[in-house]
């Protein structure tokens, strides 16, 4: 009895961690989603995001929020099976996440400056004939330095799973005649598949909401989710349709999490 009590003693903090910090935010965005610009009670920002230019903007922002993902996963699963076969792997997945420390708003900067028309990569260009290109304020610089930084968070279930990864199971299927691309199809990949949804759900959830990069690396050229609640929160002070945006935010990133989500299995 005493036990149980001590126990839910210990939880009084952590549950009001949760309801100030968590369950709070939820019910205000919530709460003025349903107020206009004016502070009416209107249902006017459910129907305004179901028209074309709202959901050309959701679009968008599951097409990049894909795109970013997908090329994280294509450079993070080969990156994370070579650190595993590497003699100090520990060592070269903490050099590969020590980046992720830095500030996201310094890293950004850093590119403004790598990818400026007097910047680093256009004198890689210059240099190998191709000349200076427009490489800032595009689709692909914003891709690119997204990946960049989301990178690391990909590469570390990735790698965890491989690193736990049975080695006697690749060997049976070595010995058994199995292709190396059967083996890594058959074996390796399914066995490893719960890393990758959980870098897939790390990863795609917040390149949902990116606004900072939107800003800086691509010029405003591409506009998320993200980069529309920040306009109605900041400059046009309408809260009610940012929270709305908002709510549909945290739907679809509640959705993805049950999708991705490891499900226990039965004994």
């Amino acid at each position: 009895m005493r036990t149980n009590q001590t126990r839910n003693l210990y939880l009084i903090p952590y549950l009001l961690w949760i309801v100030l910090f968590v369950v709070t935010p939820l019910f205000l965005v919530l709460y003025y989603s349903f107020f206009d610009i004016e502070g009416q009670f209107t249902f006017g920002n459910y129907q305004k995001f179901f028209t074309p230019v709202y959901l050309k903007m959701t679009l968008s922002s599951f097409w990049y929020a894909f795109l970013i993902t997908a090329f994280s996963l294509l450079i993070a699963y080969p990156t994370a099976y070579l650190l595993t076969k590497t003699r100090h792997k520990q060592l070269w997945l903490l050099m590969i996440i020590i980046p992720s420390w830095i500030n996201l708003l310094l890293k950004a900067y850093a590119f403004l400056g790598i990818f400026g028309t007097y910047g680093a990569a256009n004198s890689f260009l210059e240099v190998i004939g191709i000349g200076s290109r427009q490489i800032l304020f595009t689709d692909f610089s914003f891709v690119f330095v997204s990946v960049y930084i989301f990178l690391p968070f990909m590469i570390l279930p990735i790698f965890n799973s491989l690193n736990e990864l049975n080695s006697s199971l690749i060997d049976a299927s070595n010995d058994l005649g199995a292709s190396p691309w059967t083996t890594f199809t058959r074996v390796i990949f399914p066995l490893t598949l719960d890393g990758v949804k959980s870098g897939c759900q790390v990863v795609f959830i917040p390149a949902l909401s990116l606004f900072m990069l939107t800003r800086l690396i691509a010029g405003n050229r591409v506009i998320t989710l993200g980069t529309a609640i920040e306009q109605h929160f900041l400059v046009t002070q309408d809260w009610g349709m940012g929270s709305t945006i908002a709510v549909f935010l945290i739907l679809t990133m509640v959705i993805i999490m049950l999708l991705t989500g490891n499900r226990r299995r039965g004994a």
